[in-house]
């Protein structure tokens, strides 16, 4: 089949790989010229573990190319998925000016029956939208669907190779027959596609994701409660997965959730809900809690090294100056280097604004996240903040460690070594990663998220 993908980032470039891998002609197509030039060199813009070899493969095996023309894409094409982005605007809507903007070169571009896909995460109505901009200038025969994504940063490919479902949100009967075509290979093993109306299909995207990030909020400030009533939040969550109803996935305590996802999407259909006149007060709740929830590693911080005051010290202070805290972990989640919206921005943010020198480690991170904090804190304060290749190079010196990332390579580290290196042997476990007893045991003071 052949098939084009409007916007070469995280979706459209995982999808049109994936599909490309599957057998079918698939041409992405991107407006920077620069990137299409390097995507065609096999030089993969994000980290995504194996998306470098599935791009590389197909190119090679020429069923996957790139280019910036779209109507050479799409003029040929069956399919046209659209995988644009769509920011948050200010009052935390989504931003369709690019979404639009695509539909309406699509439907200059096409010469034949298209059936247009938006991949894009959308909110409700955009399948009505993008059918608009579409007729106005189309020539052909067209049908539209809504086909969201459930890519996990850092597992990406085998979710899109292997995945739990598929959502066709489509009124068109023969563009759910081709899209049924187009996904028959990767489901072969496991039908789960269902075939939907479009609102349906794009709410169940949000829905899904407001959901987790209900689960992650909730059990956040479970393990708060337990710090103040002496639960052990572990037990309590180990507890809670046995119960079959609620089943043990994304129930672990953390320093808040992070990326393109889940803030984005929660934001987008609480905006959604109140256009609607409902309100979604659970989720606002949930989004207050996740905003929270960022402040509380580097409160511990402070009240460890200068007091309870220190938490609520007033703008200018500086509570932390001469001391020296290392991030293990920059990025929101480990496998991946995204840094939008990740914990560590606010915890960086907050320790130098004390005064403290902060010394970031992360595997693959080290280059997305120097920027974003510059964007989020004075140029000033940067001066006090360093990367280090090494992991322990960052602790060097260190009167305090904080585990903000739980990457492979740091859930076992020498704790011998590091005491050697370290100040004062203070450790903050932002994922409860490390065992509580194990490292109190070697002298260091250790506090997790809602341990005992």
């Amino acid at each position: 089949m052949r098939i084009a993908v409007l916007g070469t980032g995280y979706v459209g470039l995982v999808a049109g790989a994936g599909f490309a891998d599957f057998g079918n002609e698939v041409t992405c197509v991107d407006i920077d010229a620069g990137k299409v030039e390097r995507l065609r060199r096999g030089e993969i813009p994000i980290y995504e573990p194996g998306l470098e070899q599935l791009v590389q493969h197909n190119v090679a095996e020429e069923r996957l190319r790139f280019t910036t023309e779209i109507a050479d894409a799409v003029g040929t094409a069956e399919v046209v998925f659209i995988a644009v982005g769509t920011p948050s605007a200010h009052d935390g809507s989504a931003d369709l000016s690019q979404v639009l903007a695509a539909s309406r070169d699509i439907g200059q571009a096409m010469r034949q029956f298209t059936v247009v896909v938006t991949k894009s995460t959308v909110p409700v109505g955009t399948s009505a939208k993008v059918e608009t901009e579409i007729a106005k200038v189309a020539k052909v025969p067209f049908a539209v669907a809504s086909n969201p994504e459930f890519l996990k940063e850092g597992d990406a490919v085998n979710d899109f190779m292997k995945p739990d479902r598929v959502i066709l949100g489509t009124n068109d009967a023969r563009a759910a027959e081709i899209l049924r075509k187009l996904y028959a290979p990767l489901v072969r093993t496991n039908d789960r596609c269902l075939v939907t109306d479009p609102i349906s299909a794009e709410l169940t995207k949000y829905a899904a994701n407001a959901f987790l990030a209900t689960r992650i909020s909730f059990m956040n400030d479970m393990a708060n409660l337990c710090e103040r009533v002496g639960a052990d939040v572990e037990m309590v969550r180990r507890g809670m997965g046995m119960d079959a109803r609620i089943g043990n996935k994304f129930l672990f305590p953390g320093v808040g959730y992070g990326g393109s996802c889940f803030p984005k999407d929660v934001k987008a259909v609480m905006s959604t809900a109140r256009d609607a006149g409902w309100p979604l007060k659970i989720l606002e709740s949930v989004d207050a809690v996740n905003d929270r929830q960022k402040h509380v590693l580097a409160d511990k911080v402070l009240r460890r090294l200068a007091g309870e005051a220190a938490v609520q010290h007033a703008p200018g202070a500086q509570p932390l100056a001469g001391k020296v805290v290392a991030l293990w972990g920059l990025a929101f989640k480990p496998g991946t280097d995204d840094v939008r919206e990740a914990p560590a921005l606010t915890i960086a943010q907050r320790l130098l604004a004390a005064g403290a020198e902060v010394r970031a480690h992360d595997p693959v991170a080290d280059k997305t996240f120097p920027g974003a904090l510059a964007q989020a804190v004075d140029r000033a304060l940067l001066s006090r903040f360093s990367m280090h290749e090494v992991a322990y190079d960052a602790a060097k010196g260190a009167d305090a460690l904080c585990l903000v990332t739980e990457w492979r390579e740091l859930r076992r580290p020498n704790f011998q070594k590091l005491k050697t290196l370290m100040r004062t042997p203070n450790l903050f476990d932002g994922r409860n990663t490390w065992e509580p007893t194990e490292v109190r045991e070697l002298d260091f003071y250790y506090e997790g998220i809602g341990r005992k």
